[in-house]
């Protein structure tokens, strides 16, 4: 297996997605794994755009006709786009987990299972719509409080939209944006035990 199975983090993003995408939306979903959650909402944007680094997830997605480009994150992206999904990899596997193939990529997030996340949030910006765009972010209990410093610290806002309470964690799905769209600031209705 090289491609990265539908489990629960899927299916958060792909409700919240589901919910929050508008017929007017062009969708960007960064990391698109099987394609599973770009299946269900490319018939109810304008466009849908996926980017994924494994040549085995790009074969994937490409079956399900959906467009995608092989790419580490954003890179190479010129295009703005108004609704950005990715669900990262937010593990942090010890070394004796890592196995050095592509589902270990799809999973393993470095040190607080956020180094990735902070990469894509450092690039996001050149491709996020600055008038309409949100981003749905998946993370995990495990990335909590790393996870919305470095958000914050970025400029961003973000709101939860969703949750999974799974045996050993919490899956969360954050809607990140860049100015105020509603009358909530930065971290309202987060747990601030957290």
């Amino acid at each position: 297996m090289n491609v990265y199975p539908p489990s629960e983090d899927s299916e958060l993003l792909a409700e919240v997605a589901l919910n929050e995408v508008k017929s007017d939306d062009e969708v960007l979903e960064v990391g698109v794994g099987s394609g599973f959650v770009s299946s269900k909402i490319k018939d109810k944007c304008k466009l849908l755009i996926a980017t994924d680094i494994s040549p085995f997830a790009v074969a994937e997605s490409k079956r399900k006709n959906i467009e995608v480009i092989r790419t580490d994150l954003t890179k190479g992206l010129k295009k703005k786009f108004t609704l950005i999904l990715f669900n990262p990899p937010y593990l942090e596997l010890s070394e004796c987990e890592k196995t050095g193939d592509w589902i270990e990529k799809a999973i393993d997030g470095g040190k607080h299972g956020i180094e990735v996340i902070k990469r894509f949030l450092d690039e996001v910006r050149e491709v996020l719509d600055e008038e309409h765009g949100r981003i749905i972010l998946i993370i995990s209990s495990f990335n909590i409080p790393f996870v919305f410093r470095e958000i914050e610290k970025r400029g961003f806002m973000y709101e939860i939209l969703g949750n999974k309470k799974l045996f050993f964690e919490e899956i969360f799905a954050l809607k990140i944006y860049l100015k105020r769209n509603t009358g909530k600031a930065a971290g309202d209705g987060v747990d601030t035990e957290w």
